[in-house]
């Protein structure tokens, strides 16, 4: 005979795994909520999401410019957050690549570039940067950020030269 308490406990855990699923990871709507507050509430965990990406990782936001916030959504939708903003971060350019987005070979390339460097400065943690302090802005984040802006502002040179 199972214990009232244990089996209301049981519920609840159920109940409330289907509930996280529908807000992170496009699961249904559970019964008895309201499909459009949930899907408010899960719009704006999505975008708290993709500020939490672009405060660790801003020059995702200049290599992709508009459409950042499109591919972030599209990609978030159906991925919970694993191990924090730089993991997902990692994740959601390993993701572009894999799928062929975008299509301009420039900014692929920036992103396959960001990708190798911020492997390596992540190293064995990937939820923060080896000998960065707690709450503190990665010197190597700013170094790969100059690194993009000076790509961004080099000019083009000419067809044919």
């Amino acid at each position: 005979m199972t214990d009232p308490l244990h089996r209301t406990r049981q519920r609840l855990a159920r109940d409330q795994a289907a509930l996280l699923a529908a807000l992170v990871a496009g699961g249904p709507v559970p019964r008895g909520f309201d499909p459009e507050r949930l899907d408010a509430q899960r719009r704006a965990l999505l975008a708290k999401r993709a500020d939490g990406v672009v405060r660790v990782a801003p020059e995702l936001a200049l290599i992709l410019g508009r459409e950042f916030p499109g591919l972030f959504r599209a990609y978030a939708r159906t991925r919970p957050l694993a191990a924090g903003p730089r993991r997902d971060a990692l994740d959601f350019v390993g993701h572009l690549l894999t799928t062929g987005v975008p299509r301009d070979p420039r900014r692929r390339d920036l992103l396959a570039a960001w990708q190798t460097v911020m492997r390596a400065v992540m190293g064995a943690s990937p939820s923060r940067a080896p000998g960065a302090a707690r709450g503190s802005r990665r010197p190597a984040a700013v170094r790969i950020f100059r690194f993009f802006a000076s790509l961004r502002a080099a000019p083009r040179s000419a067809k044919g030269t």
